[in-house]
């Protein structure tokens, strides 16, 4: 019989990416070269390159060009690069650490071909892990099935008629129930929908097994939460797997108070491979006594806790992203906005009151305007332009709220693989003109608005170079459309690269820290097999990362 914990201990251990031990602490400076590299960082708005980097401890210290001579001391470790590529550690300004730690650890459903698929691979995931109370699971995407429907209760009721599942859509924005599920937490054809969230309903009145949004609550607080040592457990394994992609930080986006506990003790005990800037959700447990405490800082700067996330909308997939006009392929349906506008107002006034950055998931074109007209009113009454407050996805706009964004001095906190996924139903849902105000990289670019990259895992990938490629492309992996999906809105390489790193750390206040290599910064960077300025710009997905580096310790190596 497995626990979770033991489930937990078996991944870590079987884990298919091998990671390098942290370094371990030394008095002394250690001062180290790594040499013959093809290198590139960011110098301004240009491109830098360099063929070797020196680094004390966790700080650089000098970047060599190829006419520099190489010290060489027995004061030195040299490494030699051997010609690969080093570039600047990559920052996922938008993903779920957590979330996606226990997606490691569940049934994976990306990929379902159609609902009956996505029921014999939770079977599949169950006959593997005995012993589990709850099956869980997360990944499935009803638009990719034959159907185009949302899956029922009745497909997993027949192989689990005793045993509760509970599997969420691969946005996070819907969930997926069977009877016992249901039963144990107390769902009937009486239970209200409650505001911001949708339990759908058959013909009969009963609830199908999805659950929109808010809903996902009912269910959620049936299955018992995870202690703090496992918490800490799969925080420990998710960071150390995002190192493996090339991933040095993460902006951690949407985190309770329990969870950001988990992070101080990791911070405090050295376990953190990864850069955090966490989010704290609002509302959550406890939200305003955490606020209450202020800002919080790690010495080594790996665990930062300067800003907050609100949620606006739903996401698109599910149509619970809050639209102006009725979805174009449903009829008299605008979507949900899961807090009140008042409600929303609140928690954006006392978040910036206590000078805590605000950033705020917006997906549909409204709920895009709720945000900015409620950070337009806000940040004048607070002062608080300064913070660099976000929207997060940015996904669907109004072109006449593209320019607010420079002028509010707030940030497009966006992720390119959204669009590559999403390209095969977003016109279904948005229609022919809503849809060039979606995903609209290069008009919020030309309007001087900044983009911080991510990737908003598990939903998407981790995969920075996913993300990358996405980005110069707008295609999928198969180079699909040809000349990409609106290809006006394609961004240059160089506009991609500073996505993901300059500009990303600007986002969490960070770009004196982190995001160029330069003197004085800090030394988180990766070596990579391919070239990513010189790869066929199609292939750019399937670039491998050999090794990474975060505050001058080696925590990834691949073998």
């Amino acid at each position: 019989m497995k626990s979770l914990s033991t489930t937990i201990k078996s991944a870590l251990v079987f884990s298919p990416l091998v990671f390098a031990a942290l370094a371990p602490s030394n008095s002394l400076a250690q001062t180290t070269i790594i040499k013959n590299v093809q290198g590139y960082t960011l110098d301004g708005n240009k491109l830098k390159n360099f063929s070797a980097i020196q680094f004390t401890d966790d700080k650089i210290d000098h970047l060599y060009s190829s006419s520099d001579k190489i010290p060489s001391t027995k004061e030195l470790t040299v490494i030699d690069g051997q010609g690969k590529t080093l570039i600047p550690g990559l920052i996922d300004a938008h993903g779920h650490i957590l979330s996606y730690g226990l997606s490691l650890l569940r049934a994976d459903l990306v990929n379902s071909s159609s609902e009956q698929d996505a029921v014999h691979k939770t079977l599949k995931y169950a006959k593997e892990n005995i012993g589990l109370t709850w099956i869980q699971g997360r990944g499935w995407n009803q638009t990719q099935w034959p159907s185009n429907a949302f899956p029922t209760a009745k497909s997993l009721d027949k192989l689990f008629p005793d045993q509760p599942v509970w599997l969420k859509r691969v946005d996070g924005h819907a969930g997926w129930a069977n009877s016992k599920a249901m039963a144990l937490a107390g769902i009937s054809a009486d239970t209200k929908s409650p505001e911001g969230g949708d339990i759908i309903k058959g013909t009969d009145g009963k609830p199908t097994g999805v659950f929109i949004d808010n809903a996902m609550a009912l269910i959620d607080n049936a299955i018992a939460p995870l202690t703090m040592e496992q918490q800490k457990q799969v925080l420990v394994k998710a960071m150390d797997t995002l190192a493996g992609y090339g991933l040095t930080s993460v902006h951690d986006a949407g985190i309770d108070s329990e969870n950001l506990a988990a992070f101080k003790a990791l911070s405090q005990e050295g376990k953190m491979s990864i850069r955090i800037n966490a989010m704290l959700y609002l509302p959550s447990d406890n939200w305003q006594q955490t606020l209450a405490k202020g800002h919080y800082q790690s010495s080594d700067d790996m665990l930062t806790f300067n800003s907050v996330k609100i949620q606006a909308d739903g996401a698109l997939g599910s149509r619970g992203a809050a639209l102006i006009e009725d979805y174009s392929d449903h009829p008299g349906h605008r979507g949900l906005l899961l807090n009140t506008p008042k409600e929303f107002e609140q928690l954006v006034n006392t978040s910036m009151k206590l000078g805590f950055q605000v950033n705020s998931h917006a997906i549909g074109d409204n709920a895009n305007k709720l945000v900015l007209d409620t950070y337009e009113k806000y940040i004048e009454k607070t002062d608080s332009k300064a913070l660099r407050h976000r929207v997060e996805h940015a996904q669907v706009l109004r072109l006449e709220d593209i320019p607010r964004f420079s002028e509010l001095g707030i940030i497009a906190s966006m992720q390119a693989t959204h669009a590559t996924s999403d390209k095969n139903m977003a016109q279904d849902r948005l229609g022919a003109d809503r849809v060039l105000g979606a995903y609209a990289w290069q008009k919020l670019l030309n309007a001087n608005a900044i983009i911080a990259a991510g990737s908003d895992f598990p939903v998407e990938s981790p995969n920075p170079f996913y993300g990358l490629h996405a980005s110069i492309t707008r295609q999928d992996h198969s180079n699909n459309p040809q000349g990409g999906w609106f290809a006006k809105e394609k961004m240059t390489p160089l506009q991609a690269f500073r996505s993901f790193t300059l500009d990303a750390a600007y986002s969490g206040h960070q770009e004196q820290l982190i995001g160029s290599l330069a003197k004085g910064k800090k030394a988180d960077f990766i070596l990579l097999e391919e070239n990513l300025f010189d790869i066929p710009q199609q292939d750019i997905w399937q670039i491998n990362v050999n090794k990474t580096w975060v505050d001058g310790k080696l925590v990834y190596q691949k073998k």
